[in-house]
């Protein structure tokens, strides 16, 4: 007896939940808004460039070497990414630090003689850090990369679908 009004409210929990997320707009990320079919990649090979490669490739973007081919050029220029002390303890040692994560690309229509101009997207981190946590610290700091890494793919999937849009 006790099990089936849990499951009840269990199911009417759930039931309800799903209703308020749906009410407020949610849903869940899917595949990003692009109307190229294929892509060229150029330039310097980045940290990110893989999991870029994966994520355009889910979105059904086929990569091609060659860019006479392409329906879009998207050239690498660099990537860069920064440690900086946020705070100190009274001691001198450090408690803080901030990540950052920048990567900068171009793009350009094969059929177009001239490149957009540069655009810089970045990502920031803020973690504490102790000397007596080293490993797990240090664990953090990679973990942090790498969602900074997803996240600079992210916002250019976005510039990639806003850039389609705008050229004709």
């Amino acid at each position: 007896m006790l099990y089936t009004k849990l499951k009840n409210i269990s199911l009417a929990s759930l039931v309800v939940i799903s209703l308020l997320m749906t009410g407020c707009g949610f849903h869940p990320r899917g595949m990003s808004e692009v109307t190229f079919k294929t892509i060229s990649i150029q330039g310097n090979s980045l940290s990110m460039s893989r999991e870029l490669r994966q994520t355009l490739k889910s979105n059904g973007i086929k990569v091609i070497e060659h860019s006479d081919d392409a329906a879009l050029l998207f050239e690498m220029i660099n990537e860069s990414n920064e440690k900086r002390i946020l705070s100190l303890s009274g001691g001198g040692t450090v408690r803080e630090y901030e990540l950052v994560y920048k990567v900068s690309f171009r793009t350009r229509l094969p059929n177009s003689p001239l490149w957009s101009e540069a655009q810089t997207v970045q990502s920031r981190r803020n973690f504490s850090y102790d000397d007596k946590a080293l490993l797990a610290k240090l664990d953090e700091e990679n973990k942090l990369n790498a969602d900074m890494h997803s996240e600079v793919v992210r916002e250019i999937m976005r510039r990639l679908s806003a850039i389609k849009r705008l050229q004709p």
